[in-house]
C-alpha cells in the first residue's frame, strides 16, 4: 500500500530511524526527476502516469507498514570464546517457509522472462513486508492463499487516494470503492492486468501469495528496468508506492535481508506494528486494554439567542435551533472527480495502424476523455488493452497500459510492437472507474516484405550438360533501402520471362531424398537479409534457363543459367 503524505513516523518506529537514515539520504540522492504533483504526491516522470492508476503506484498509494529492520545485522557473528550465540534479529529476519518460497521462485520465472531486470527476490520479501508483514506473518495455506483476505481501507478520499469501485466488489468485497487486497496490496484495477498465475493452478489470486509475489515482479520489472542499477531500482520502488518514505522504508529492509535471513513455520513470522494509519494495517497488533471511561460531564444548556428586530418590512427571520452538542454534522456531499464528469471517449488522432513482424509500429493509438457537452477532461486514468490472438505487446512488453490524460484530455498509449504472427488484432481503449463505451482500434501485422533483390554476385552461373552449378545463387533483400530480415521467397526454374510456369527440363535442385525438384517454397531470408539457395544441378539439356526468385512485398529477381557443353581446343 502506499505513504500518507505528510505524517511522521509513530514513535515506537523512530527508535530504528538510524537505521534508515543513511540509506535514506542514498535514495534521496539517487533518486532523479522526482517531483511532486498538484496534491503533493511524488512522481517520477511519465512513468508515475502508466500504472495501474492515476496515483502512479501499483497500490492506490494508501497504507502501509513504517516499522524499521533492527540495528543488529542478521548475520551477527558469536564473540570470541563465548561460545554460539543466537544472533541478532533473527525473529525479524525469518520469513515464513511458503512466502519466501514464493518470493525465489518469483525470481526464478523473471530470470528466464526478463533476465535484464536482475530482480533480486529480497525485494519482494521487503515490499511484502512493509505491505502486509509478510502475509501476517505467513498465515497461508500449503497453496500459497491466505486464510483470510488481507484488504486495506476504503480509497474513498478520506486520507487516502479516492479511487471508485472498478470491480464491483469482486476482489474485495466493496462495491463502492477500492481497496488494496492480498499480500502485495494490489488494488483491483491494477490486478486485472497485472496479476498472474505463479503456482500453476489456472487462477490469478491477489490473495495468493505465489501469483502476488510473480504478479509483483513483474510489475517492478517494467519498462525495460534494470534493478541493478540503483536509479532504476528507485523508480521500481516508487512505481510500486509512490512515496519517498516508503521509498526509504523498503531499502532498508532490502538492505536488511540482502545480509542474511531463514525461514520459519509459516504462521510464526513477526508481525509489524506500527502503519501510516497509526497502526491500524492489515492485521493491526492488538490495542491494549482501554482505561475505564470518565463520566461525561453534564453539558450546559445552550444558550437562548435573542430573537432579531423585526426589520423595515416588519417580517423577523427565525433563528435555526440550536445544535445538539454531540450530534455530528452531516457530511458534506463528496465533489465529483474527473472520472465522474466523463460522458465518452473521443478519438485523438490515430492513425492507420500497421507494422511488419518484428517491428515497432510508427503510429500510436491515442483517444481524449470528454464531458457530454465536449470539454476535455484532464487526470482521468484510461487503460490501453490489446486484444486478440497476436503476440504484439505494447513497448517493455505488457500487453496492458493505463495512461493518465493530459491537460487537454488526451492520453496516448506506448508504442505497439509487432511480433512474429500476422494478422489483425484490437487495441481497446476504456476509462478506468467509469462505464462509457470504449474505442476499439484494429492494428495488423504482416509479413516481412522486400522491396529490392540482388545478386550478391556478378559471377556468370555455368554448367556442363549433367553436372552441377560450380556456384551457389545468393541473394540479398532489402526494403526501403533496409535489410529485409525474415522475408518468405520461393524459387523457381520457369520457362521463359514471359511463363512463370515451372520449366520440365533445364537445371534442377535436389531435395532431401535426392529427387529433382525445380521449385523451392519456404524460403526466408535471413537476419542480414541474404538467401543462399541450395546447389543447382543440369540435366542433359543444353541452352539458356531462368530462375525467378519470389518474395513477400513483390521484389522479384530472374538469373540467367546457362547449361553448354565444354569447348574442346585443337591441338
Amino acid at each position: 500500500m502506499a505513504a500518507h503524505f505528510g505524517r511522521r513516523l509513530r514513535k515506537g518506529a523512530t527508535s530504528t530511524a538510524v537505521a534508515a537514515a543513511a540509506v535514506a539520504a542514498l535514495a534521496a540522492s539517487q533518486a532523479p526527476g522526482v517531483t511532486t504533483d498538484d496534491q503533493g504526491r511524488q512522481t517520477t516522470g511519465s512513468e508515475a502516469t502508466s500504472d495501474g492508476n492515476g496515483d502512479g503506484s501499483a497500490t492506490g498509494n494508501g497504507r502501509y507498514y513504517t516499522d524499521l529492520p533492527p540495528l543488529d545485522s542478521p548475520t551477527a557473528s558469536p564473540s570470541p570464546g563465548t561460545g554460539p550465540t543466537t544472533p541478532a534479529g533473527t525473529a525479524e529476519a525469518g520469513i515464513p517457509a511458503t512466502v519466501l518460497d514464493a518470493y525465489k521462485k518469483a525470481e526464478t520465472e523473471l530470470r528466464t522472462s526478463k533476465p535484464g531486470c536482475n530482480l533480486p527476490w529480497q525485494l519482494l520479501a521487503a515490499i511484502g513486508k512493509v505491505e502486509s508483514g509478510q502475509a501476517r506473518g505467513g498465515r497461508v495455506d500449503a497453496n500459497g492463499t491466505t486464510y483470510s483476505k488481507i484488504l486495506g481501507p476504503k480509497l474513498d478520499g478520506n486520507g487516502f487516494a479516492l479511487i471508485a469501485d472498478t470491480d464491483n466488489g469482486a476482489y474485495d468485497g466493496d462495491s463502492a470503492y477500492d481497496r488494496a487486497v492480498g499480500p502485495m496490496q494490489f488494488i483491483p484495477s491494477t490486478w486485472e492486468w497485472a496479476g498472474r498465475d505463479g503456482n500453476g493452478d489456472g487462477a490469478k489470486n491477489p490473495n495468493n501469495v505465489y501469483d502476488a509475489a510473480l504478479a509483483a515482479g513483474h510489475y517492478l520489472c517494467r519498462f525495460d528496468r534494470d534493478l541493478s542499477v540503483q536509479s532504476e531500482l528507485n523508480k521500481a520502488i516508487l512505481g510500486y508506492n509512490n512515496s519517498q518514505d516508503y521509498l526509504n522504508t523498503v531499502l532498508s529492509w532490502l538492505e536488511y535481508y540482502r545480509k542474511g535471513t531463514h525461514e520459519v513455520p509459516d504462521g510464526t513470522g513477526s508481525l509489524p506494528s506500527h502503519s501510516t494509519d497509526d497502526g491500524q494495517g492489515a492485521n493491526p497488533s492488538p490495542s491494549p486494554t482501554p482505561s475505564p471511561p470518565k463520566s461525561p460531564k453534564t453539558p450546559k444548556p445552550p444558550k437562548t439567542t435573542p430573537s432579531p428586530k423585526p426589520d423595515d418590512g416588519g417580517s423577523t427571520s427565525p433563528s435555526p435551533p440550536p445544535s445538539t452538542p454531540g450530534t455530528p454534522k452531516p457530511p458534506s456531499p463528496t465533489p465529483p472527480t474527473p472520472t465522474d464528469t466523463v460522458d465518452h471517449l473521443e478519438d485523438a488522432g490515430t492513425a492507420k495502424l500497421t507494422a511488419t513482424a518484428g517491428d515497432t509500429f510508427d503510429q500510436k493509438v491515442a483517444v481524449r476523455t470528454e464531458t457530454k457537452a465536449g470539454k476535455a477532461v484532464a487526470k482521468v486514468r484510461v487503460r490501453f488493452t490489446i486484444v486478440g490472438d497476436t503476440d504484439a505487446t505494447f513497448t517493455g512488453g505488457e500487453t496492458v497500459a493505463t495512461i493518465v490524460t493530459n491537460s487537454a484530455g488526451k492520453a496516448t498509449a506506448p508504442a505497439l510492437v509487432a511480433g512474429q504472427k500476422t494478422g489483425d488484432f484490437t487495441v481497446r481503449a476504456t476509462v478506468v472507474g467509469r462505464s462509457v463505451r470504449g474505442l476499439d482500434y484494429t492494428a495488423t501485422v504482416t509479413e516481412p516484405q522486400a522491396d529490392t533483390l540482388a545478386r550478391t554476385s556478378a559471377t556468370e552461373l555455368t554448367c556442363v550438360p549433367g553436372g552441377e552449378f560450380a556456384d551457389q545463387v545468393e541473394v540479398k533483400a532489402t526494403y526501403k533501402n533496409a535489410v529485409a530480415d525474415g522475408v518468405a521467397a520461393t524459387a523457381t526454374i520457369v520457362k521463359s520471362a514471359d511463363d512463370a510456369t515451372e520449366n520440365d527440363k533445364g537445371p534442377y535442385f535436389k531435395d532431401a531424398d535426392g529427387k529433382t525438384v525445380r521449385t523451392l517454397k519456404d524460403l526466408k531470408t535471413d537476419a542480414n537479409g541474404l538467401l543462399k539457395l541450395p546447389k543447382l544441378y543440369a540435366d542433359d539439356t543444353t541452352g539458356t534457363f531462368l530462375l525467378r526468385i519470389d518474395t513477400t512485398g513483390g521484389a522479384t529477381l530472374t538469373v540467367e543459367l546457362k547449361v553448354a557443353a565444354a569447348t574442346t581446343t585443337t591441338p
